[in-house]
């Protein structure tokens, strides 16, 4: 395998029952007896950081951070692919080396950049490209199925969704799907 600068790269830990470390890498060196170094900004995973993993946080997120370190090019394990959280959320399938990040995190003081993040639904949380969504035809705004009353088999088989804040102004029951083709449900994305 070949490695050059910016790549993101997989990198194996020093206990055999932990995921790999993820490293985006920023200079390779060749040391004395010909052996590579590669300078790394470390990515944490959420349940590595001082706030830990939240419900918000998708199985594939990653915090880029600005830890900085120099390894052996031998403890590379693979490349992967740490996409924006944008560009991951429009993945038709995820792969095992696929993460995202939407943060940065300053490893020192346990602070993140952007330190605020758009919420959404009722429970007004962020984002988790993990959880199913529908969204209201009426005001666009997305929900998860559980806070507006309805099982994922259920919203899975709506046509259209209107919420109940908009179903009341336009006098229709709470949840009632409308017999439209253009519903806007977001499945949980295939993993490859």
């Amino acid at each position: 395998m070949t490695c050059e600068v910016g790549d993101c790269v997989l990198m194996r830990p020093s206990e055999n029952d932990k995921a790999p470390y993820v490293a985006r890498v920023e200079k390779i060196e060749a040391g004395s007896n010909n052996h590579t170094y590669v300078h790394v900004t470390w990515y944490y995973r959420p349940e590595e950081s001082m706030g830990g993993r939240r419900q918000f946080h998708g199985s594939k997120e990653l915090f880029l951070s600005d830890h900085h370190d120099v390894q052996s090019a031998h403890t590379i394990e693979g490349k992967c692919t740490v996409h924006t959280f944008k560009n991951y959320t429009k993945l038709e399938n995820v792969g095992p080396d696929d993460y995202y990040c939407r943060f940065e995190y300053k490893a020192a003081t346990g602070a993140f950049m952007p330190d605020r993040v758009a919420v959404y639904c009722k429970c007004e949380m962020p984002y988790n490209p993990d959880d199913l969504m529908v969204q209201c035809e009426q005001c666009k705004d997305w929900y998860h199925p559980a806070c507006v009353g309805l099982t994922s088999e259920q919203t899975k088989q709506l046509a259209d969704f209107v919420c109940s804040d908009c179903s009341s102004s336009v006098k229709k029951s709470v949840n009632t799907p409308v017999p439209l083709s253009s519903g806007k449900v977001v499945p949980k994305r295939q993993k490859r």
